[in-house]
């Protein structure tokens, strides 16, 4: 019984420390941030920055694809993206009604400290954790993505 009640505790502490998790990463989607002199930039917009990519364009419907978001959400995205001057619409030489986007200097600037963003955040995970620790977060991770994709 003992045992019992000892696992129920485990996984209730880990219920509260994953919900605990969900708020804070609700928290941090909903704050702006500055990403080099690009001015304040929302994780929306930020992330939609990181999947047009840093070289070359991407057709608008490709874009929607890859953020696994509709057409007219990744179409308000691109014309507030565009009001900060982060990225340009040209026609796709193809087919006139495709239009293809892709990153102004600006919004290069804005990639690169996103991306450089990262790689402090994972620099300060890495001095905190052994290298086996580093490994199971990182299974724990991706089994958690697996298991929210469903």
């Amino acid at each position: 019984m003992n045992n019992n009640r000892s696992q129920s505790d485990a996984m209730n502490s880990g219920s509260r420390s994953l919900g605990r998790l969900f708020l804070q990463l609700k928290r941090l989607e909903r704050q702006p941030q500055n990403f080099g002199n690009a001015g304040a930039i929302t994780p929306s917009e930020i992330h939609t920055i990181e999947g047009i990519g840093y070289d070359g364009a991407i057709l608008m419907n490709e874009l929607a694809t890859r953020l696994g978001v509709t057409k007219g959400a990744v179409s308000q995205l691109i014309v507030r993206l565009e009001a900060k001057h982060l990225v340009t619409r040209s026609p796709y030489p193809h087919d006139s009604r495709a239009t293809l986007i892709s990153l102004t200097e600006k919004g290069k600037e804005a990639y690169k400290a996103h991306e450089e963003m990262h790689i402090q955040f994972y620099d300060q995970l890495r001095s905190q954790l052994s290298q086996q620790e580093i490994e199971i977060f990182e299974k724990c991770i991706e089994k958690l993505n697996d298991v929210l994709q469903q």
